[in-house]
């Protein structure tokens, strides 16, 4: 039976069509996957249908009955739920408390009870989450589970999950995806997005692919291949398989000696790390999150202060691409033209005589949005407005100018859709192959393994190894970023150097 259908939705802000004439249908009971590349109007519609926009034509049909959904409100009264990419949860509550926020009419709020019926509801699908739990205390997977309790707890019958696994590690992922199983054997019918094509073809039962707005094509799992849906939602041949040349390492850019280095709260959060990295090698480092890359990249960045240990960087020149390019990346109140000279507008040409250069930025940036594929309008235009991928593309672009010697790479393809992480590998690849020294940081452990030629794995603020990329499996890096093996000796730089001449 066909629970959801919309028949030509469009929608239209100012000059710029998000939707235009979309219809499709989703089977009660399936997960049906909405692939497309960042601006191709997928969180347009999902907000269109749970009730957050409204379509400026169009209809939605929930079990053939035509729906209007006015508001979030409207459509949770209609069995709509939406997890968002970002999760709407108060972190100061509690488990409970968020999962009821907004419900019931009582003046009177019996605590216990409602935690008594959180407790029944999450072990009814599965979903182990401690209801007195506050939310800022739980990890990103275990708040998840109460973003689906959330919409489950307001009887839900269809959910949609907007990039639900970008922020998630594989065991949460694979726990996510159990769950979500459960769901649709229950009936629940779910709609998933996502720029993650080995997940969508594991997961989905059927897949609906957007491209400008439109819909480009639908097919089963089972019809098709990774390849053949990433050529439908960037609309060219894309690779899939790098065209990796082996490397030729030379000269020790980067030394890193028994470093240590504190979080923001003040705990060791980077303990004893040492290695090099040379010229023409791309080293990756593999780990779930949260245990300490992004103080390691601060250091290395000189954007936070060392405890202990040494940073010595044998030449002036270096790149950080950060893993929040809105927040750390960008200034999104500035256009592109004046994002991609920040580190440089004291100098000719885009500076004379203390005045800047209009004429000159405006050329320079005209070149670099050629050069590194930015679509837009115009250079004029504020970064705010553009798609994740070429915001993504303006840090590189920005980053990469002058050839830095050291690259650090944090998270460099997070949110990114299969066409604009495809761009981001070539650059950062080519950017080996002229010399560099890249510091590649990632949690996406199969993006790690293909980029890299020597990979750390990094578990509570440690090195517990440094493999070879060409030998180590997936198997033996997982493992060790869940602590199940200790190195055998003290990865001191002479042992790194030594162990990467070997091999």
């Amino acid at each position: 039976m066909i629970y959801l259908r919309l028949e030509r939705i469009s929608k239209i802000f100012d000059l710029f069509v998000a939707n235009d004439n979309i219809s499709l249908s989703v089977e009660q009971g399936k997960i049906h996957a909405i692939l497309g590349e960042n601006g191709a109007g997928k969180t347009t519609l999902m907000k269109i249908i749970s009730g957050i926009y409204q379509p400026d034509v169009g209809q939605i049909y929930l079990k053939e009955k035509p729906v209007k959904v006015n508001s979030p409100h409207e459509a949770i009264k209609l069995g709509i739920g939406m997890i968002h990419q970002h999760f709407m949860l108060v972190p100061q509550l509690s488990v409970t408390e968020n999962i009821i926020l907004g419900t019931g009419n009582s003046w009177r709020l019996n605590l216990r009870q409602k935690q008594q019926e959180i407790a029944a509801l999450s072990q009814a699908y599965q979903l182990e989450v401690d209801p007195a739990a506050k939310v800022e205390n739980l990890t990103v997977g275990t708040q998840q589970r109460v973003e689906i309790l959330k919409v489950l707890y307001r009887q839900a019958k269809l959910l949609i999950l907007d990039e639900p696994t970008a922020v998630l590690t594989p065991p949460e992922v694979a726990s996510l995806i159990t769950i979500l199983r459960q769901l649709a054997a229950r009936g629940n019918t779910i709609i998933f997005i996502s720029h993650k094509l080995e997940e969508v073809m594991h997961l989905c039962d059927t897949v609906t692919v957007l491209r400008r707005g439109k819909v480009v094509g639908t097919t089963t799992t089972k019809a098709t291949t990774t390849q053949q849906l990433a050529e439908l939602m960037v609309g060219r041949e894309v690779v899939l398989n790098l065209p990796k040349s082996p490397a030729s390492p030379s000269k020790v850019i980067l030394s890193v000696q028994r470093l240590q280095v504190a979080d923001d709260r003040g705990a060791i959060a980077i303990r004893n790390v040492s290695f090099e990295l040379r010229a023409g090698e791309i080293m990756g480092i593999a780990g779930v999150d949260g245990n300490g890359q992004r103080e390691l990249a601060d250091a290395i960045a000189l954007l936070r202060t060392v405890k202990q240990g040494k940073i010595e960087l044998n030449h002036p020149t270096q790149a950080y691409i950060p893993e929040d390019r809105q927040k750390m990346g960008l200034v999104l109140q500035f256009s592109i033209a004046q994002n991609l000279i920040l580190k440089a507008f004291r100098n000719l040409p885009f500076c004379r005589h203390f005045l800047l250069q209009p004429k000159a930025i405006a050329n320079y940036a005209k070149s670099a949005m050629e050069e590194f594929d930015i679509r837009a309008t115009g250079e004029a235009v504020q970064v705010s407005q553009l798609s994740g991928g070429n915001q993504q593309k303006v840090v590189l672009a920005r980053e990469l100018a002058g050839e830095p010697a050291l690259i650090v790479a944090m998270q460099p393809t997070r949110g990114l859709d299969v066409g604009a992480t495809e761009s981001v590998h070539l650059r950062l690849l080519t950017e080996r192959d002229r010399g560099a020294a890249i510091l590649y940081i990632s949690t996406e452990l199969e993006e790690v393994m293909v980029m890299s030629d020597r990979i750390a794995v990094i578990y509570r603020g440690e090195f517990v190894d440094i493999l070879d990329a060409q030998t180590a499996t997936l198997e033996e890096i997982g493992l060790l970023m869940a602590g199940g093996k200790k190195k055998t000796q003290e990865l001191k730089p002479e042992n790194v150097v030594k162990s990467r001449d070997n091999v």
